[in-house]
């Protein structure tokens, strides 16, 4: 390294002769091997390094594992250095050679030194600005991350909700039924029924179908009516109770008839109320199972969207992203028509399904907010012409503006009113979809009508 070498990056174009000595008297030249390790995420980033030949990829530790999220491939770009400005500066992430080269290595000290020697002025107003933009851009993502983790945090409360309490009030009326079961089976003990009666009792409970019930609450309702004037023609006490239990299970006044055969008059009402309850109780079984297994759903949607358990880069399928996106902001889809259009043949793609999630929220989030509410929501996935998936989310509302258009994807940039957004959301998909996943988003607006448009490569290159 010399100060010919130093003169031909474009990052020290201007700098006189006596200065590129200087940088070469005070840095020291590093030669590094593939797969060596330069520097570390979180250590002091005490050192300025400038490459001079090779490459050097950028590893940061999400969870478990290390992601590349960059690199310095080109002689002149510099990474660290961030001490010379700021005592407690850091490495963002872990610098490994992906091929043999160079680097000028320059101590933090020495570069703030250099930096007040020779343009003082340009150093501070950098320094200000840095710590300016750093600090609001920190304070706004700390925001979205909580508030988009409340609003999460709240919904998931209220979907839970429904069927836990669901479940709830099922298991309360479980213990009810079954006392009331337990002592209809007692009576009919005491009315010495026999073996044989009790066995064609059984076969009869289990002959009830609940198709049997008619094709509508009109139905329903003439069966019960029916019920209840058969049960207090026959000495049925609380038939008012009995009959709406006994007709949605499908039970008629010819079943009646038959369990009338069976059981005679005087074990008559102890065998209907143990059918009615036995029936009673199996209803809400049934709901306990269907209210704990929308919990169980609720929690592998959970999962699905959070990928906390699984590996960072994976071979997923985009479709089961966006469905578990849409149970996540189900809370706010209340008055939204959600359409779907998913290609069968969609093939898998390599990508990091945690980071295309937060993409979806954020783009399903603003397609409600721009209906405010109300309107069709339509999700679409299928293959272009060029063989990338396509994903669109598309909404009914107002449009967007041309000039709003131009700006959308601008950090900081939101037409939310203040408090309601940060103008992060778009520039953070976009990041992840065009830096990480290389591939393409865009809009396509009109009045009525905005699609937010996302194409990935199926074999594309994570970065």
């Amino acid at each position: 390294m010399d100060v010919e070498e130093l003169r031909r990056l474009p990052l020290f174009a201007g700098l006189e002769e006596q200065q590129l000595a200087e940088l070469v008297r005070v840095g020291d030249e590093r030669v590094f091997d593939t797969g060596d390790e330069l520097w570390k995420e979180g250590q002091p980033a005490d050192k300025w390094w400038v490459l001079l030949e090779g490459s050097i990829g950028l590893a940061k530790r999400v969870g478990k594992e290390e992601s590349l999220v960059g690199a310095v491939s080109q002689p002149g770009q510099w990474a660290g250095g961030f001490a010379a400005w700021d005592p407690h500066g850091l490495c963002f992430a872990t610098g490994r050679a992906l091929e043999r080269g160079r680097v000028l290595e320059v101590p933090a000290e020495e570069l703030r030194r250099l930096g007040d020697e020779w343009f003082a002025f340009g150093v501070h107003f950098i320094r200000g600005l840095v710590d300016t933009v750093r600090r609001i851009e920190s304070t706004a993502r700390q925001r979205e991350a909580l508030v988009a983790l409340g609003t999460l945090a709240a919904g998931l409360a209220h979907e839970i909700n429904n069927p836990a309490a669901a479940a709830t009030r099922a298991v309360d009326s479980l213990a009810t039924t079954t006392q009331a079961l337990v002592s209809s089976l007692i009576q009919l003990s005491t009315y010495g029924v026999s073996a044989e009666q009790f066995a064609e009792i059984d076969a009869l409970h289990r002959a009830v179908r609940p198709a049997e019930t008619g094709s509508g609450p009109l139905a329903l309702a003439d069966r019960e009516d029916d019920l209840s004037t058969w049960l207090g023609g026959h000495g049925v006490e609380r038939e008012w109770e009995l009959a709406p239990v006994l007709a949605a299970a499908g039970v008629d006044t010819a079943w009646c008839d038959r369990l009338a055969v069976v059981l005679g008059p005087e074990a008559l009402a102890a065998g209907i109320e143990w059918v009615a309850h036995s029936l009673a109780m199996q209803a809400l079984l049934s709901e306990v199972k269907d209210a704990t297994g929308r919990v169980s759903g609720l929690v592998a949607a959970v999962r699905s969207y959070s990928q906390l358990d699984r590996a960072a880069v994976q071979r997923i399928d985009v479709t089961e992203g966006l469905e578990s996106t849409v149970v996540m902001l189900g809370y706010k889809l209340a008055g939204v028509s959600v359409e779907r259009d998913f290609a069968g043949d969609l093939p898998m793609i390599e990508a990091i399904p945690g980071e295309l999630n937060q993409v979806w929220t954020n783009l399903i989030d603003n397609a409600v907010d721009a209906m405010e509410g109300a309107g069709t929501l339509r999700l679409s996935a299928h293959v272009d012409d060029l063989g990338r998936i396509a994903v669109e989310v598309a909404d009914t509302g107002p449009g967007m503006p041309p000039d709003v258009q131009a700006r959308a994807f601008e950090p900081f940039y939101t037409t939310k009113d203040v408090g309601k957004g940060t103008g992060l959301g778009l520039d953070i998909s976009r990041r992840i979809i065009e830096e990480r996943h290389s591939g393409e988003m865009s809009i396509d607006s009109e009045p009525g009508r905005t699609v937010m448009r996302v194409t990935l490569p199926v074999l594309g290159e994570l970065r």
